[in-house]
C-alpha cells in the first residue's frame, strides 16, 4: 500500500493511532468514487481501526458497507474479501453473536481452505481461531481445543495468526479447567508475542495477560492472577479505550477476583 491513497490510514492503524487512523481512512473512502479500489480499501481500515477502538457495532457497519464494494471489485472468492468476512465476523464475536460468527467463519475457513498460497493458509488460520473464539463463547472448549490443535498443526508459521490460535487454545483448556495446561499455553503465547514485530502485536494487547490472569486464577494463585488482570486492562484501556471486549473482559475478571472472599495464595 506504499505511496497509494491509503498508505497513511494504514500506517496510522499499525502504529496503534486508531482514532487517527479510522479519521484519515474515512476521510480516503469519502473522497473518492463509490467503486473506487482505494475507498473500499479505506473503509476496510475504518472499520478495523472502529472496531479497535471497542465501538463494535459502528465497525460492523463500516464493514457491512466496505463487503458489496469488495465483491465487485475482487471477487466473491478474492482471499481480501474472505479476509473483509472474517474480519467482519470478529466483529460478531465483539458484540455477542457468537453462533453467527461460528457459521461465518467455518465457511470463510472452508472456502480458504478450497485456495492455493500464502494468503490463503494465513487466511484459513484466521478464520478458524475466530472459530475457536465462538465455540468457546457458547461453552463448547472441548471442540475448541480440538480445533485450535487440528489449526496449529496445519500453520506452522511463527506468525501472528499462530499466536492467537494458541491463545485460543488456552482459553479453551480455561474452560475445560485444565489450568497448568492453559498456563503452558500462555507461556508459549507470550514467547512468540515478543518475538513479533512491534506493528503486530498491537492488535493482541493485553490477550495474553488475560491468558494469564486466567490459569493463575484456576491455580488458586489469585495475587498473580490479578496482577496479571490488571496489567491486562491497563493496556487495553490504553490502546482501545473502555468499551473494547478485550477491555471489558479484564475489568470483569478483575472485579470478580476483587469480590473473592480471599485472596490470598493457597
Amino acid at each position: 500500500m506504499t505511496g497509494t491513497p491509503v498508505a497513511e490510514a494504514k500506517a496510522l492503524y499499525e502504529a496503534g493511532r486508531y482514532a487517527e487512523a479510522e479519521a484519515e481512512a474515512r476521510s480516503v473512502a469519502r473522497s473518492r468514487p463509490h467503486d473506487d479500489m482505494y475507498a473500499a480499501v479505506a473503509l476496510n481500515i475504518a472499520a478495523l481501526a472502529t472496531g479497535a477502538q471497542g465501538r463494535h457495532a459502528e465497525a460492523l457497519a463500516t464493514y457491512d458497507e466496505a463487503l458489496p464494494a469488495f465483491s465487485r471489485i475482487f471477487g466473491a472468492d478474492h482471499w481480501l474479501t474472505l479476509k473483509l468476512r472474517s474480519d467482519r465476523a470478529q466483529q460478531l464475536a465483539s458484540l455477542g453473536q457468537h453462533a453467527e460468527c461460528e457459521a461465518e467463519c467455518a465457511a470463510v475457513a472452508e472456502a480458504a481452505g478450497r485456495g492455493t498460497g500464502p494468503e490463503m493458509s494465513s487466511l484459513a488460520a484466521a478464520a478458524r481461531n475466530g472459530l475457536v473464539f465462538a465455540l468457546n463463547a457458547q461453552g463448547r472448549h472441548q471442540e475448541a481445543e480440538a480445533l485450535a490443535r487440528e489449526a496449529l498443526a496445519a500453520h506452522p508459521e511463527r506468525d501472528r495468526a499462530a499466536l492467537v490460535l494458541r491463545l485460543g487454545l488456552a482459553r479453551s483448556l480455561n474452560g475445560q479447567a485444565r489450568y497448568e495446561d492453559a498456563l503452558a499455553e500462555a507461556q508459549g503465547a507470550d514467547r512468540l508475542y515478543r518475538a513479533l514485530p512491534e506493528y503486530q502485536r498491537h492488535p493482541d494487547t493485553g490477550a495474553v495477560d488475560l491468558a494469564f490472569a486466567n490459569a493463575l486464577l484456576g491455580l488458586h494463585r489469585a495475587l498473580d492472577a490479578r496482577r496479571r488482570a490488571a496489567a491486562a486492562h491497563d493496556a487495553c484501556l490504553a490502546s482501545f479505550g473502555p468499551d473494547h471486549y478485550r477491555t471489558v473482559e479484564a475489568r470483569t475478571l478483575l472485579e470478580h477476583i476483587d469480590e473473592m472472599p480471599s485472596r490470598r495464595e493457597v
